[in-house]
């Protein structure tokens, strides 16, 4: 197997970890809010909440500091090793770097992120979640 093909594997699939944990944010807020309205109880598991309070919040203090995500770092460097310019290379690659790594001034991203932190905080107070 040619190493240049295992560094773009690799590289693609930290991509889609890296968009797993996107949706996970972002779509687990959504089904937060609505499983208050619907009555799920599983939106109110502690573990749950905090994995998604912590996933949020280290992307909140990460825009703050001004510090790239580590998935991204690490990917551009496999598809560097591999010999790729960053990004481009596999379908799966393509479509997800495009869905992830939109441009726009860093402060753009820094009021977003925590924007979006500042409601998961408050869907602990409104969606409170059991104790551990």
């Amino acid at each position: 197997m040619d190493v240049k093909f295992l560094y773009v594997l690799a590289a693609d699939l930290l991509l889609i970890i890296h968009a797993l944990f996107v949706v996970f944010v972002v779509a687990g807020l959504l089904l937060i809010f609505i499983g208050k309205v619907r009555q799920w109880q599983w939106v109110h598991w502690p573990w749950f909440r905090a994995a998604h309070f912590v996933g949020i919040g280290i992307v909140v203090v990460q825009s703050w500091l001004g510090v790239i995500c580590p998935l991204t770092i690490w990917e551009m460097a496999l598809r560097e090793k591999a010999g790729e310019a960053v990004y481009a290379g596999s379908f799966i690659s393509h479509w997800l770097s495009t869905l992830l790594y939109y441009q726009a001034p860093d402060w753009v991203f820094v009021v977003v992120y925590t924007a979006f932190g500042a409601i998961v905080v408050l869907s602990w107070v409104w969606v409170r979640p059991n104790s551990f």
